[in-house]
């Protein structure tokens, strides 16, 4: 009977740890959740919801903020409202209080105690609809299935496909469609893996571009089937870093002419970090979200990095970021830059947030694309 007595409280012990280690897990798991199923539709790490105190004379009155006090155009989203608002207006307003300029309302009614964000996305719909573009509803074939894409044709046969990234869909890229318009560039703006209409991963998670990038390579061999003789690719966040493998790795990489990459994700543990601690998940679980996620995808913690690695890099690159993307820091950006100064060409943006480069400033980022793109079109 004394050795049963005695085993008994080891028994309990084991039974208490292993229980706890489950619920670690567990908990690691659904922290983890919130970057590798991220959802369109909702605000962005680190991104303030903002109340709107009044609207009036093309105006929006919004909680001061430093987002709300940022330079340029954005989104104004909540449930059911998309607008767009441009700088901000006047200094006679409550100290409290931001005015910027309403733009247009897309959709929904922009109402005071609405509770909105900003976000990268200007453009709601299809680029008719939005832009007054003609356009074609294509299917590129994908490694999972056909993936939804937009062609907006032109003369050139230099094509330019873009790549919208994590927490945004292929509306992002309508960005810049105006501007390619004007070059007289075809463009093929395509959805991948895990977006609405595109075929779900089995497991249904994102990788950060380490899986999505090979449907970037089947864009590739569908605009060269139909008539592109060279491609640049754009991407934005993680559609950057898609881009940058798919020129790296891409049996087809010989026909990428050119990169352009706004606010690339290379360090993966971050973003599931400042997306778990967004989804407000205590501080002390959060490098259990990062070992879930690199257990769940198969990444190394620096994995990206080394995949992307800019020695093997042939094609020049135009490298858009700036020190305020929490996301993605500048930094690796900046190191990215200093390994192949002579094909990465950077472009600063200051006081914008992760892949709002353009947002923060049209003008100058459009002047910096046009100087890229010139000599490869």
């Amino acid at each position: 009977m004394r050795p049963r007595t005695a085993a008994a409280p080891l028994v309990t012990a084991a039974t208490t740890v292993l229980g706890a280690g489950a619920a670690v897990l567990a908990a690691g798991r659904y922290a983890s959740d919130a970057a590798l199923k991220p959802a369109p539709g909702r605000p962005p790490p680190g991104e303030p919801q903002l109340t709107v105190h009044a609207t009036g004379d093309g105006t929006v009155t919004l909680t001061r903020s430093l987002a709300s006090e940022r330079p340029g155009t954005y989104g104004l989203v909540a449930r059911g409202l998309h607008a767009v608002v441009g700088p901000v207006v006047g200094d006679e307003h409550p100290a409290d209080c931001v005015v910027r300029r309403l733009e247009r309302v897309t959709h929904g009614m922009v109402l005071p105690g609405t509770r909105a964000w900003l976000t990268p996305q200007v453009y709601s719909g299809n680029p008719r609809d939005a832009l007054g573009l003609d356009h074609a509803d294509v299917e590129v074939p994908g490694e999972l299935g056909p993936l939804p894409a937009w062609f907006v044709p032109g003369p050139r046969d230099t094509w330019v496909i873009t790549v919208h990234g994590i927490g945004t869909t292929r509306e992002h890229p309508m960005v810049v469609m105006p501007f390619l318009r004007a070059l007289r560039v075809p463009v093929l703006d395509v959805a991948y893996r895990g977006d609405p209409g595109a075929p779900r991963p089995r497991d249904g998670i994102s990788r950060f571009g380490a899986a999505e990038w090979r449907d970037l390579d089947a864009a590739i061999r569908y605009a060269l089937r139909y008539g592109a003789r060279r491609v640049v690719l754009h991407g934005w966040s993680t559609g950057a870093t898609m881009a940058l493998l798919a020129a790296l790795d891409s049996a087809l990489c010989h026909r990428v002419v050119g990169l352009v990459m706004d606010s690339p994700v290379l360090d993966w543990p971050l973003l599931v970090r400042s997306f778990a601690t967004a989804h407000r998940v205590p501080a002390a679980l959060l490098p259990f979200a990062v070992r879930a996620a690199e257990g769940r995808t198969g990444l190394a913690p620096g994995g990206l990095i080394t995949a992307t690695d800019p020695a093997r890099l042939t094609v020049p690159a135009l490298l858009v970021h700036g020190p305020g993307d929490t996301l993605a820091p500048w930094e690796h950006s900046r190191a990215l830059t200093a390994r192949r100064p002579e094909l990465i060409h950077p472009h600063t943006v200051p006081h914008a947030p992760h892949a709002a480069m353009w947002n923060a400033n049209p003008a100058g980022y459009e002047e910096a694309l046009r100087r890229f793109l010139t000599p490869l079109i």
